[in-house]
């Protein structure tokens, strides 16, 4: 850290920190930020489309149907939404940054990559800037409750289904061709509208830039995939997904000793990644419907049509490996820089950072990947979340299932978290994936199980009567990851270094830049305003409440930590 902070300060040309993009790109007019050595447009343009077994939606029903006002759905590349075009897509492709083609020519599947939530724009002095890594600001329940809507009329009458039918199949489709494909949207219709209908019952759930991930996880797994089918559904284990946080960045993820906003994860080895990004795709329309088998591992077969792309997130996990925390691509004042550092390096009751954000050991996992610590305390912020984490759910297919080596049968109901956590390691298990050593022989699987017993830890998430923790990040790049605390209710860095009374109590959300507040600018080129809650509602999802360090600070010392801060 030393030496990188160093090397940052004593250099005045870090102000062009902006890399030029790729000659002849679609995009030219984005600066793409400075991410280190090795970040490169090879690695920006696998991370953008790299496939993790996500399918979404059919990509022909996609093209087929139209916005409200009867526009191609995919006519601005759901910009509307605040996704990003790509300038790498191969040619041909209407999807945005983080979204996904899969299968063969004539039936592919549309899904989503990481890049759709962790790739941003920051507008600053009439410039874009790139952020590869950084909190998406998008609306996805917007996405999400329209792609739905879109579906739904399709189906809500003949000369609808016609016209639709026609542009999927061609006009020389046969009757029973037709028939096959209204059957198909109609289920497909039947489960996603259940899920937006319980998981989304208000339309400002979240807003720009936040989703409850989450509680879709829970809902996606114990309610779309455990059922009977043709459906899956076990409508009752979906539930209001009402505890919003903000996207992270994900530069530097692999390197924490915790992962998740509640720290739930044990993280920093490729197996552990594996389980925190597996979990993610069954979040993000992966297909899961296990049934029960007399396998080897457990009472359960994990990977009957299982849709998740192994080699895939092994890719993804190696791509997040190479981004680096963008550098400040702005001018510098490095005396106030350098001021402000020995003020982040105080301890915390003087206003200082480092004891919980500085770059320091962590736990060292087995595979030999030394970790950073990432320290799990409550600060008074947000305490939503926890409601969340001990949700019961139906266990479906997975009652009775029992890991061979360990444990108990799965009951008739237990929580949503150890369904998931069930599947996930289960799935690894099953998939008998060698790591550095680890492979298929009985004695390997129990190593593996081993090494995945921290992946989802109950004793981080039996819901506490009175401490709420959060995970402290090392905050190299957090200039470039407003609005801030783990629910997205502090729009700047300098409203942080405030009490939380005098923090706004709503601001807007967009991709414009304060350079001097160092965060959200007060002025967004859309309409969405974010409303937040004081400390008398800490439970509310949107609280300002917490983190009320520095806030003694003078101003001269505040403006000498946020300079800091912008080099990190």
């Amino acid at each position: 850290m030393k030496t990188r902070i160093a090397r940052i300060l004593a250099s005045v040309a870090m102000a062009a920190g902006a890399a030029s993009p790729t000659a002849g790109t679609a995009q030219s007019s984005v600066a793409y930020l400075s991410q280190g050595p090795n970040w490169t447009n090879a690695t920006r343009t696998a991370f953008y489309s790299q496939d993790q077994g996500s399918q979404m939606i059919p990509y022909a029903w996609l093209s087929a149907i139209k916005t409200p006002d009867g526009k191609p759905f995919l006519f601005d590349q759901l910009q509307r939404y605040g996704y990003l075009p790509n300038a790498f897509a191969r040619s041909g492709t209407n999807l945005p940054i983080g979204f996904t083609l899969a299968g063969p020519a004539g039936n592919q599947m549309a899904g989503m990559t990481c890049a759709a939530c962790h790739t941003r724009n920051i507008v600053a002095n009439n410039v874009t800037y790139r952020v590869d890594g950084g909190p998406a600001i998008v609306d996805f329940q917007a996405l999400l409750v329209d792609m739905v809507g879109g579906v739904g009329k399709v189906l809500a009458s003949d000369a609808a289904f016609g016209d639709f039918a026609t542009a999927v199949l061609g006009a020389g489709a046969t009757q029973a061709q037709r028939d096959n494909l209204k059957l198909s949207v109609q289920t497909w219709y039947d489960r996603e509208n259940e899920m937006v209908t319980r998981s989304l019952p208000s339309a400002d759930l979240w807003g720009l830039g936040r989703l409850d991930a989450v509680s879709m996880i829970f809902n996606r797994l114990a309610g779309l995939d455990l059922g009977p089918a043709p459906t899956y559904l076990i409508a009752d284990n979906i539930r209001a997904a009402d505890a919003p946080v903000r996207y992270p960045f994900i530069w530097n993820a692999p390197k924490q000793d915790k992962t998740q906003w509640p720290g739930f994860a044990d993280n920093g080895n490729d197996l552990l990644g594996l389980a925190r990004n597996l979990g993610e795709v069954y979040g993000v329309f992966g297909i899961y419907h296990p049934v029960k088998s007399g396998t080897v591992i457990s009472n359960v077969n994990f990977l009957k049509g299982n849709s998740a792309n192994f080699s895939g997130l092994g890719a993804l996990e190696g791509l997040v490996k190479k981004i680096g925390a963008p550098r400040w691509p702005f001018a510098v004042n490095t005396q106030l820089a350098a001021q402000g550092k020995a003020i982040f390096g105080r301890p915390t009751e003087s206003g200082g950072c480092a004891a919980c954000h500085a770059e320091k050991p962590g736990v060292t996992r087995p595979l030999f990947q030394a970790t950073w610590a990432t320290p799990i305390q409550d600060v008074g912020t947000d305490s939503h979340q926890y409601a969340i984490l001990g949700r019961d759910a139906q266990s479906g297919v997975l009652e009775g299932g029992k890991f061979r080596l360990v444990g108990t049968p799965i009951p008739k109901t237990t929580t949503a978290f150890k369904l998931l956590s069930f599947s996930v390691i289960g799935s690894i298990l099953q998939q008998k994936l060698s790591f550095i050593g680890l492979g298929a022989a009985p004695q390997n699987k129990s190593a593996t199980q081993n090494a995945l017993a921290g992946a989802f830890r109950e004793d981080a998430v039996n819901p506490p009567t009175d401490t709420f923790k959060y995970e402290s990040r090392v905050l190299y790049g957090i200039w470039a990851t407003a609005p801030y605390l783990h629910n997205g209710s502090v729009p700047s860095l300098a409203d942080l270094l405030k009490p939380a009374a005098q923090r706004p109590a709503t601001f807007a959300v967009g991709p414009n830049y304060d350079t001097s507040r160092v965060g959200l600018a007060a002025q967004q080129p859309g309409a969405y305003v974010r409303t937040t809650t004081g400390c008398d509602a800490r439970g509310s999802g949107n609280s300002r409440c917490g983190h009320e360090f520095g806030t003694t600070l003078t101003d001269a010392e505040k403006t000498a930590l946020l300079e800091y801060l912008k080099v990190l």
